[in-house]
């Protein structure tokens, strides 16, 4: 039990699960629309990849849970976690935020879909 106990510690969180850090939208204030929008895709796909970093490292730790618990506890050790992705992602999502805030202020229309939480989390 121990082991379970530390090894879920360590384990990566799911992406739709970190929550953005502050970004200033100050900083996209005197951009037109056109930039704007142009930042907008280019954050959106740099989190979409991240998001899938993230995700993806979550499925790792899980299976690396599950044989350290059932098969070879030092395995344990090998869960990696995901603070550097977690980071940047939290990071990107703030941005969005700031884009979509910015833009609302100036209409220029911007809006990010949002991830949808798995049904039962």
């Amino acid at each position: 039990m121990l082991v379970l106990a530390l090894t879920c510690s360590a384990c990566a969180t799911s992406s739709d699960k970190i929550t953005a850090s502050y970004v200033s939208p100050m900083q996209y204030e005197n951009w037109t629309c056109r930039q704007l929008a142009e930042e907008a895709q280019r954050i959106s796909r740099r989190a979409a990849d991240a998001a899938g970093a993230q995700d993806s490292q979550v499925t790792k730790d899980a299976v690396t849970t599950a044989v350290a618990v059932v098969v070879f506890w030092p395995a344990a050790f090998m869960v990696q976690g995901d603070r550097q992705t977690a980071a940047e992602l939290a990071r990107l999502k703030g941005e969005m935020e700031a884009i979509e805030q910015t833009s609302n202020r100036k209409n220029c229309g911007i809006q990010f879909q949002r991830q949808q939480q798995a049904a039962g989390h």
